[in-house]
């Protein structure tokens, strides 16, 4: 069944509303949170890149607390071990078998702060919680908390002592973004609030973690014309055939342009995608999916511009079918 026009109404206004709640804390920067509950709401998880102290610990503490849910923070550092994230068994002397013990990654908003500072292996630990939202530990399966998404950060500057995220840990984060320092009015709020800081500063809960569930939910009966889809597939296409790509948008890539999409349509108040949604995400969702040939890095071409050129030489559908 497709979202009706008041449902997308609906949608929109608790959107808002949550954006609106988040901004009190991460000042000037609408864009960043609005994509973050786009993520959120794709079912999705976010890749922050961005130097330390522009908010991010912030932002995830905001979120959990206006869905009324919970948030941990995880500090990854070269000895960190996949235990000490997703939880261990320990034996208990009086009951004589074996009680496992809960790790971080079983909140609501979980924030894995400098990811690329941990090994290869802890840093795998992440891939089968963030794929099917599930942990498998000593043959026993725990189901995480919903919702559940991961917000992880790296520092582009600062490349000694990393790991390199795989390629298939890339992929899966729905998409990636930059809070970037304030502006200048909103540096003046924040140095006139200093005597507040901003862990002091509680969102009061806009929604339930429920209710994110079903407005997740409602997401997927977004109406797609068949046209929109065709045009995400020749976007993701082009990726694979451009001279500067070695590796291209893979099919995950593809569906989470869609699903971002139909969640931007309906946090605009619309029950339909169109091209500008797929536009305006474009970016986001797939820049960091490409893998670009080493000669292409020298001549100082970035994923973010191969994206924005093959925008402009694919062609937007130019009718939309009636709904």
């Amino acid at each position: 069944m497709t979202m009706t026009p008041d449902a997308a109404a609906a949608f929109a206004e608790t959107f808002g509303r949550l954006v609106a709640g988040v901004e009190q804390v991460l000042l000037g920067k609408t864009h960043v949170i609005r994509l973050a509950f786009t993520a959120l709401f794709s079912e999705g998880h976010l890749l922050l890149e961005d130097v330390p102290g522009t908010g991010k610990t912030s932002l995830a503490r905001a979120m959990a607390q206006s869905v009324d849910g919970t948030s941990s923070r995880v500090q990854f550092t070269p000895d960190l071990l996949p235990g000490d994230i997703t939880g261990v068994s320990v034996y208990d002397q009086r009951s004589g078998a074996f009680e496992f013990h809960r790790g971080p990654v079983f909140a609501n908003v979980v924030l894995a702060d400098e990811i690329n500072r941990a090994s290869p292996k802890t840093q795998s630990a992440l891939l089968e919680v963030m794929e099917e939202g599930q942990i498998t530990i000593d043959g026993i399966t725990h189901v995480l908390d919903q919702p559940f998404m991961v917000i992880a950060t790296q520092n582009p500057v600062e490349q000694a002592g990393t790991y390199r995220l795989p390629e298939a840990q890339l992929d899966r984060f729905i998409m990636r973004a930059s809070i970037g320092y304030p502006d200048h009015a909103s540096t003046l709020r924040i140095l006139e609030g200093a005597d507040h800081r901003a862990h002091d500063v509680v969102v009061p809960p806009v929604v339930s973690a429920a209710t994110i569930i079903e407005m997740a939910s409602a997401v997927r009966s977004v109406h797609v014309d068949p046209s929109i889809n065709d045009y995400i597939s020749r976007i993701a296409q082009a990726t694979r055939h451009a001279q500067e790509v070695r590796l291209g948008v893979s099919v995950r890539g593809a569906l989470a342009l869609l699903r971002s999409a139909k969640t931007l349509a309906a946090a605009n108040g619309r029950h339909y995608v169109v091209p500008d949604d797929v536009k305006s995400l474009a970016e986001s969702v797939l820049a960091h999916r490409l893998i670009l040939d080493p000669e292409a890095e020298f001549d100082g071409v970035s994923a973010s511009n191969v994206i924005s050129q093959l925008l402009i030489e694919t062609p937007p559908p130019s009718d939309r079918l009636a709904v």
